[in-house]
């Protein structure tokens, strides 16, 4: 019998005490991100000091009911625009910009 609590991104962001409505939650990752590489999810400047507590302690609890979420999120943050949100650039035109070398 499966005992894991499962929960949606929705949900994390409510234990969080964010605000939690999927346009919201859309509105914070965007906000956020990109998060760079090196900078762990927990280390974001954006956390208060019990998400941090919360974020550290489900990530490494042997159950970790939260974990599926929590990288769910830390991947949204990190993630590359889609390409066409990126800049089109003529490199004809252009021959001098960083995208044309």
């Amino acid at each position: 019998m499966d005992t894991t609590t499962h929960h949606d991104l929705s949900a994390l962001f409510s234990q969080l005490g964010l605000p939690d409505s999927p346009a919201e939650i859309q509105q914070f990752i965007q906000r956020h991100r990109p998060l760079p590489q090196s900078l762990n999810l927990s280390e974001a400047p954006f956390w208060n000091a019990s998400q941090v507590a919360f974020l550290r302690e489900q990530w490494h609890a042997d159950d970790g009911d939260w974990v599926v979420q929590i990288d769910q999120l830390n991947a949204a943050l990190r993630e590359h625009p889609a390409t066409s949100d990126l800049e089109q650039v003529d490199c004809a035109a252009t021959p001098g910009h960083p995208s044309c070398s």
